[in-house]
């Protein structure tokens, strides 16, 4: 695992305006290289918006954004050689098979790839000639991983990347964050699920009305709650529903 020390992302004061609304309200904060990053927070909070900033997918109206070192504002070419992003709702090209799909976002790159590997390392290798359009919801998530990460990037994006999906695709999904983190590759995430961000972010970023209110370690921040005398029920149990749910039907991917 890459020693989570050097700051890939600095971000200062970023700003999004749409005509007189502020949906970003200068943010700052800094991600760790290798780590996983989360950005919580409500409906219409801004994470999105920020995402696409850094992405270089949204103009910045404000403030400004460091990534590996490149400012994304003026040269968002090479943002887009450094990142890989998966999207709320990812969409590719129909009746064309899972391989010739990321040889061609490879040679986008100026890459060229094995992707049955890349297959394999997300549970696809059997769909390695099927079309997206025959995958499940899960399978569509696991292969749009696979096509961002073809060109090896540095950051890796996702925006509510289990959404809709059923447990052992989401646990699945889970194990596959871990493991690009551990190849070295920092994650920055956005998600609705606080389970999901206890588990995999190393600190969290939670954001409301287009402002950081706070950022952690995810046990830090529930000290914090924990430290204004805050009190609830106690009733610990060994397991919940959803375990109970996977014990019974397996925990193999389903088609």
């Amino acid at each position: 695992m890459v020693k989570k020390t050097d700051y890939i992302l600095k971000v200062d004061k970023l700003t999004k305006k749409y005509g007189s609304k502020t949906v970003v309200k200068g943010i700052s904060f800094e991600v760790k290289q290798g780590e996983i990053f989360g950005i919580l927070g409500p409906n219409g909070a801004g994470k999105t918006t920020t995402l696409e900033m850094i992405e270089a997918m949204r103009p910045i109206d404000g403030g400004k954004a460091l990534l590996d070192g490149i400012n994304v504002a003026e040269d968002p070419d090479r943002i887009r050689q450094i990142i890989g992003v998966q999207p709320q709702s990812p969409a590719f090209q129909d009746k064309t098979k899972l391989t010739e799909l990321l040889e061609m976002f490879a040679a986008a790159y100026g890459e060229r790839v094995n992707a049955k590997e890349f297959l394999e390392d997300v549970n696809l290798l059997d769909k390695a000639n099927s079309y997206i359009e025959q995958l499940s919801g899960g399978q569509k998530q696991r292969f749009s991983i696979a096509a961002a990460l073809v060109h090896n990037p540095k950051v890796f994006f996702m925006d509510e990347p289990t959404t809709g999906l059923d447990p052992q695709a989401r646990r699945n999904l889970w194990e596959l964050v871990s493991d690009i983190r551990d190849r070295g590759i920092t994650v920055i995430m956005t998600t609705h699920y606080m389970e999901e961000a206890e588990l995999l972010c190393d600190r969290v970023a939670i954001m409301d009305n287009g402002k950081i209110i706070a950022i952690d370690t995810p046990k830090n921040l529930v000290k914090q709650l924990l430290g204004k005398g805050f009190k609830k029920t106690q009733l610990v149990e060994q397991a919940n529903l959803e375990d109970v749910f996977i014990d019974l039907t397996g925990k193999h991917l389903r088609d």
